[in-house]
């Protein structure tokens, strides 16, 4: 069979995998860049929980989504923004207008607060996105970070000890899937160590009794000048 054979075939499987149409509601519940578990993916095409792991073995097969396994759950998501493209371009073809991502996190909640040990919610995810485009950190396979030596400088002068991070007995950056936002926040020891900087610096402080975080006026201010971070 000739290589041009093949990838007709191939593209052809791929079509055949979108246009399902439970498949096809999946995956455009994915275009948004959020991660959705089975559970709900299966309440979106209007199929059973089994029926839903079935259809997502299928787009994991033909990479078109991918798992993350956070805790006891997983969660899914485009494998690719090739993936979000070809589904944008059939949504034009098609004429079809798509509902935006609604979280029903309370507002205090969603806004700031603490997961583990770092920083998660509109901040959290905001600093993950800041540092990122900044260049500080990079993907390192899967869900791991590491952080850039252009990075590792900026961090330093911020007082965060990037080495001292890595010699930790735990991971050291992770992209820490956001349960409010379905979206990255930076975890592990660096995440931690932006937490404890944050809260030392006033930039944020821990409402009692609960996990979230209220930034202060000074937060908003150095936020936005020194990361970029406007809420």
């Amino acid at each position: 069979m000739d290589v041009t054979r093949r990838a007709d075939q191939h593209a052809a499987r791929v079509a055949a995998a979108i246009g399902e149409p439970a498949r096809a509601s999946m995956l455009y519940c994915l275009v948004d860049g959020r991660a959705r578990t089975s559970t709900e993916l299966a309440l979106v095409a209007g199929v059973s929980p089994s029926t839903a792991s079935v259809h997502l073995h299928k787009l994991e097969a033909e990479h078109l989504a991918k798992v993350q396994v956070q805790g006891k759950h997983r969660y899914y998501s485009l494998d690719g923004p090739e993936v979000a493209d070809v589904l944008e371009a059939l949504s034009v073809l098609a004429g079809a207008k798509r509902g935006d991502f609604v979280p029903n996190t309370p507002d205090h909640l969603r806004a700031a607060r603490t997961c583990y040990d770092h920083m998660a919610g509109l901040l959290g995810v905001a600093i993950n996105d800041r540092l990122t485009a900044l260049g500080w950190i990079t993907h390192a396979g899967n869900d791991t970070y590491d952080v850039t030596p252009k990075g590792a400088a900026a961090l330093a002068a911020l007082g965060v000890d990037v080495e001292a991070a890595r010699a930790l007995r735990r991971r050291f950056a992770f992209a820490c899937l956001d349960w409010s936002e379905r979206r990255a926040h930076v975890g592990g020891a660096i995440g931690a160590a932006l937490l404890r900087l944050a809260l030392a610096r006033k930039w944020v402080a821990r409402e009692r009794d609960s996990r979230a975080l209220s930034v202060t006026a000074l937060g908003h201010r150095h936020l936005q000048k020194e990361l970029g971070v406007r809420l």
